[in-house]
């Protein structure tokens, strides 16, 4: 008796831990915003905005964007883009829309890990490419030994570990 009053005891236990927060859930989600949904709201800046064309650009190259899609969006998206950095100060009225998004574009590339045969990562905290398994660093930290082996977790040179 003592037994089935123990697990009955634990069954509840469990069943409140459960349920708690479907029961007590705060009113309003989380003050954490999504990547996504920072790309649907109207204040969106001009980083934002470029993020969302290469966002596109990727899209479309995958087939998962149609055309008609694909230039809807990228009208949208330049257009915020330029929105912002004349707000800034950065543009003014007279500069020309393709000069301003290639050099917002590069910039952000600037920024970006790259690999020697893949060019830039999306990942910008990649250790390794994520298309080829190549060392991002190229050199060993520790004897400056070229690292060309994909996906090598120690230098081949001193035998220091590449990655955490």
């Amino acid at each position: 008796m003592l037994a089935l009053a123990i697990g009955t005891l634990l069954v509840v236990v469990a069943l409140a831990y459960v349920l708690y927060p479907l029961v007590f859930a705060p009113a309003a989600p989380g003050a954490r915003p999504t990547y996504r949904a920072s790309l649907g709201a109207e204040d969106t800046g001009d980083e934002d905005a470029i993020v969302a064309l290469r966002e596109i650009e990727f899209d479309r190259a995958t087939g998962k964007l149609s055309d008609s899609d694909y230039a809807d969006l990228k009208t949208r998206y330049t257009q915020r883009a330029l929105d912002a950095m004349r707000a800034s100060g950065a543009v003014t009225a007279d500069t020309p829309v393709e000069d301003v998004v290639e050099a917002a574009v590069l910039a952000i590339r600037a920024r970006l890990r790259s690999c020697a045969r893949c060019g830039p990562r999306p990942e910008p905290d990649a250790i390794y490419c994520s298309n080829c398994g190549s060392y991002l660093d190229v050199k060993c930290a520790g004897c400056g030994r070229v690292v060309d082996e994909a996906g090598a977790a120690f230098c081949a040179g001193c035998g220091r570990q590449l990655a955490a």
